[in-house]
């Protein structure tokens, strides 16, 4: 009778022992974009992430010679490790991989036209209200300063 009792005992303290594992895998066109997760250094593409909390995430790929991708993805959590399913998937060691992937665009190298930048300039300028550009007032304002009281 011991002997069984410690033999149930030893099962479920096995069954403790698993852990769920998370990852998710990030993949860009070309690899080797630098990856940030929520504004932090997560690595370079192809890059697993083991991530703890599902959720949203804001991620930005940099890449020389390509315009940096910035983007809003949300991790979903699979229908197992909704509650309570979660502690069974916990109890047994479930694996949720999930993945990602981006497509980065080449960076434009022609530069702006100057001239149409500075004929857009000029038309700005001429619509500020406080500088030296600006045009006096047609009216005087029709108010008087406050006095102090006699």
């Amino acid at each position: 009778m011991r002997l069984a009792v410690e033999i149930v005992w030893v099962g479920l303290v096995g069954l403790l022992g698993g852990c769920a594992q998370r990852t998710l895998t990030i993949n860009s066109e070309p690899s080797g974009a630098l990856v940030y997760l929520n504004g932090e250094e997560a690595g370079r593409t192809p890059l697993t992430y083991d991530f703890i909390f599902y959720g949203d995430y804001d991620v930005v790929l940099r890449m020389d010679g390509y315009e940096t991708l910035k983007t809003h993805r949300n991790l979903k959590a699979p229908v197992y490790m909704w509650a309570p399913l979660d502690l069974f998937s916990e109890l047994l060691g479930v694996k949720d991989r999930q993945a990602w992937r981006f497509d980065m665009a080449r960076a434009t190298t022609q530069p702006a036209e100057p001239p149409g930048l500075f004929g857009r300039a000029t038309e700005l300028k001429s619509k500020l209200r406080s500088s030296k550009y600006t045009r006096a007032p047609a009216t005087l304002p029709a108010t008087m300063p406050a006095t102090q009281p006699k």
